[in-house]
């Protein structure tokens, strides 16, 4: 089944090509684009068969999504957001995964969480407020995740949680105008006082030993996976679909581009033009294969009852970061020769430019914390990051 919703969502590319100015112009994916990705089944790839779900293999999800997004960077960005979320659901305690699947198994999630607001511990709970920014895809979700530190009785931090909001316990502020990845709809969520039980929250550090609550009910070994390894190639992923993007667009239009001012040159005979297709291919190619190739690997682990080796969880999160860079390499090589014309509205090597590295700025894809964690490792220093 899961190969099917491969297929569907395969024949879906076009039309999300199509709408990628809309989106852009609207800033958030069209509607239209959700109800349809939501009809292939693309939403419950990770989610869990008792809820409805697939449990289908995460490379198959990361290629769906690579392959939206290079249809359309903000459309594939939202989608692996919104598209990982119902793993993660599927960690926290059984209770919260009736709270939301319960009421709607088609139910969507949104996520900010960096920790920026306050938490406050309670009977029972926690009191939470605050302002979270950059929560992609957040118009097209009924839940929101958030991220907050945990005080001690001196203030002093003793946790960091995952806290899992309903959509009445916050509003969403319109603030996201960008040069890239314009149509992401990456808005505020601000809270104001809401509470928050102990079942709608999950400590990072159970996500770090993969020891959830959720694993009690949901024994599939794609839950048994690192949230670090997971949550981070949903982010690298679609910024090497925008990367494939440019290659198709610029091959497509080299082949029957000419330069004037060269005496008419055939750009396609340019033996410069060539070798940067050929450099711009294999960096893409070589990030895909290490994306996957960690991925599957972590999988096997999981299947065989194993957990994955130190080495094995700190080569993912700096090849993570390498497909990023490679992603970005590719991009900067075809965009610096794809002539003037590239820079039209609407040119699809401009967008993936703007695209690629609006979404390297994401903290999950900051090179030098993943790199130095895996020197650490391998000169014998204890590493003690809890996003590997």
């Amino acid at each position: 089944m899961s190969e099917q919703v491969l297929e569907a969502v395969r024949a879906l590319v076009p039309t999300l090509r199509e709408r990628a100015a809309e989106a852009e112009e609207a800033r958030r994916v069209p509607e239209a684009t959700i109800g349809e990705l939501a009809g292939t089944g693309f939403f419950r790839l990770l989610q869990p068969r008792r809820h409805g779900g697939y449990e289908a293999d995460p490379v198959l999800f990361y290629t769906a999504v690579k392959e939206i997004a290079a249809a359309c960077g903000s459309t594939g960005w939202v989608a692996s957001v919104l598209g990982v979320h119902q793993w993660q659901l599927a960690l926290f305690p059984d209770e919260a995964q009736h709270e939301v699947w319960g009421q709607d198994p088609e139910a969507r999630i949104s996520s900010s969480y960096a920790p920026t607001g306050k938490i406050t511990p309670v009977e029972g709970g926690f009191r939470v407020s605050g302002r979270w920014s950059f929560s992609s895809g957040c118009d097209h979700a009924g839940w929101v995740f958030l991220g907050g530190m945990v005080p001690g009785p001196d203030g002093v931090p003793i946790d960091m949680r995952t806290f899992l909001l309903p959509r009445s316990d916050y509003r969403i502020d319109d603030v996201w105008d960008t040069v890239g990845l314009r149509g992401t709809g990456s808005n505020d969520i601000v809270v104001e006082d809401a509470f928050v039980p102990d079942h709608r929250t999950l400590s990072f550090a159970s996500t770090s030993v993969l020891d959830c609550p959720g694993n009690a009910v949901n024994t599939s070994p794609l839950y048994r996976l690192p949230f670090a390894a997971v949550f981070t190639t949903t982010i690298s992923t679609p910024i090497v679909g925008i990367a494939q993007s440019a290659l198709d667009s610029y091959i497509k239009v080299t082949r029957e581009r000419f330069r004037v001012s060269y005496g008419n040159q055939k750009v396609a005979e340019d033996p410069h033009a060539q070798v940067r297709i050929a450099t711009a291919a294999g960096e893409i190619d070589a990030a895909w294969l290490q994306l996957t190739r960690n991925i599957s690997e972590q999988m096997r682990c999981a299947q065989a009852g194993e957990a994955p080796s130190l080495k094995l969880r700190l080569a993912t999160r700096r090849d993570q970061v390498m497909a990023t860079q490679r992603a970005i390499k590719a991009v900067d090589l075809l965009f610096e020769n794809a002539g003037g014309r590239a820079l039209a509205a609407g040119n699809a090597v401009q967008r993936a430019w703007r695209d690629a590295h609006a979404g390297r700025v994401h903290a999950a894809n900051d090179p030098e914390r993943a790199l130095v964690m895996y020197g650490q490792g391998a000169l014998g220093i204890e590493v003690t990051d809890v996003m590997m």
